[in-house]
């Protein structure tokens, strides 16, 4: 059986902990000890809040379910003691010269960075726009104003522009359009936009290029303990984590 070492007792990470199949957890850590204390008992684990301590137990693949700056952080840390890393906060890598030398970190010990579905579907075939780059490539989001802190009276678009320049605004909120670019091997145009009317997050992706038009819409159920949570999100990792060892790959 698997083991992983969990980075985040947060929402997500209390999904994981409490749900993964065919994997253990064996450690978890956060720098609140209460949330750590709560989650370890929870799965059966050792809680940490000293990263050195937690990176001595004895796990194969760390899950991020933390944030941006824990990605930053401790990702080359992860990839160099010689274990993978599943990446939930991939706004990190809107950062170029990060991910690179995160990409390249992994590339000399042999390790894989893993970047789950997320909050979306379609990721696996957009990856054809490695082969034949899209000539568009739009994402746009619409959100309860309260998910981000706003109030808004009216259909109000608060972002329009690239992902690299949305995520210094709201950097816990378009990990999305971070994901999509990195799929498509080009960066995303994102449009950002809050409706008092909506209580779902709304994704619509649209992309044109040589090989036709995709147009993709996806509502999001938020997570049970936190409504700015996708739990579509979690339910991604889920599904990575139970088919690691599967012998069988669907997918592009």
């Amino acid at each position: 059986m698997i083991k992983i070492g969990l980075l985040g007792c947060g929402n997500i990470g209390r999904i994981i902990a409490a749900r993964a199949e065919n994997v253990q957890v064996v450690a978890v850590f956060d720098a609140n000890p209460g949330r750590a204390e709560e989650l370890a008992a929870l799965c059966h684990a050792r809680p940490y809040t000293d990263f050195d301590a937690f990176m001595k137990e004895d796990f194969s693949i760390v899950v991020e379910a933390a944030s941006i700056d824990a990605v930053r952080r401790y990702g080359e840390a992860i990839l160099r003691s010689g274990r993978d890393i599943i990446v939930l906060s991939v706004g990190a890598f809107a950062d170029d010269e990060f991910r690179e030398r995160l990409v390249e970190a992994a590339r000399e010990v042999g390790k894989k960075i893993r970047i789950p579905s997320g909050a979306i579907i379609g990721l696996d075939n957009l990856k054809i726009g490695q082969i034949s780059p899209p000539k568009k490539l739009l994402l746009r989001t619409t959100k309860p104003p309260a998910s981000l802190g706003m109030t808004a009276e009216t259909r109000t678009e608060v972002f329009k522009g690239l992902a690299r320049d949305c995520i210094k605004l709201y950097p816990k909120n378009i990990n999305v359009a971070v994901a999509l670019g990195l799929a498509a091997g080009r960066e995303t145009h994102v449009e950002l936009w809050v409706d008092p009317a909506v209580e779902r997050i709304i994704h619509e992706i649209s992309v044109e290029g040589d090989f036709g038009e995709i147009s993709i819409q996806v509502k999001n159920v938020p997570s049970p303990d936190n409504p700015a949570t996708s739990y579509m999100a979690a339910l991604s990792v889920l599904t990575l984590l139970k088919n690691l060892e599967n012998p069988l790959v669907v997918g592009t």
